[in-house]
């Protein structure tokens, strides 16, 4: 079951949650012209472009990228110089280009909601482990880089 805690698994239960919206329960709204398609194509592609990048520096670092793992680096380097989580930032983006893809309206609310549950999830607990870990120089980074730049 420890498998279902991760927060793929939960993107893609939003990811889902935003296609039935639209696919069954759409209510005549739609954004409109094709604006929304490029716009909901751009997002996805920054988001997995976050994501790549995340991936390179945990890939040169070897620490790990399973968030209940205690990491045996504090990553500040690459894309972690701008953002804390571009990983859940990447993810956040994916949902809300997706949304618009789908034309699912009525799915936006989903995305802040995800952020919340993503942050309540997973965040906070990633960042106390790395408080106790990393003590000094995780309270310096904290301060230097922001949690959703």
């Amino acid at each position: 079951m420890k498998w279902l805690d991760l927060p793929p698994v939960w993107l893609a239960g939003f990811v889902a949650l935003a296609w039935v919206q639209a696919s069954y329960f759409s209510m005549g709204l739609g954004f409109g012209d094709s604006w929304a398609d490029l716009l909901g194509g751009v997002l996805v592609g920054g988001g997995v472009v976050l994501m790549g990048l995340a991936f390179v520096e945990f890939r040169r670092h070897r620490t790990t990228v399973i968030p209940h793992k205690m990491p045996s680096a504090l990553i500040q380097s690459g894309i972690f110089s701008r953002t804390r989580n571009p990983i859940y930032l990447g993810d956040a983006l994916v949902l809300a280009g997706l949304i618009l893809r789908f034309d699912a309206v009525l799915a936006l609310p989903l995305v802040p909601v995800f952020v919340w549950v993503i942050e309540r999830r997973f965040i906070l607990g990633e960042e106390a482990r790395m408080r106790r870990e990393f003590k000094a120089e995780f309270a310096k980074y904290e301060r230097k880089v922001r949690r959703w730049a």
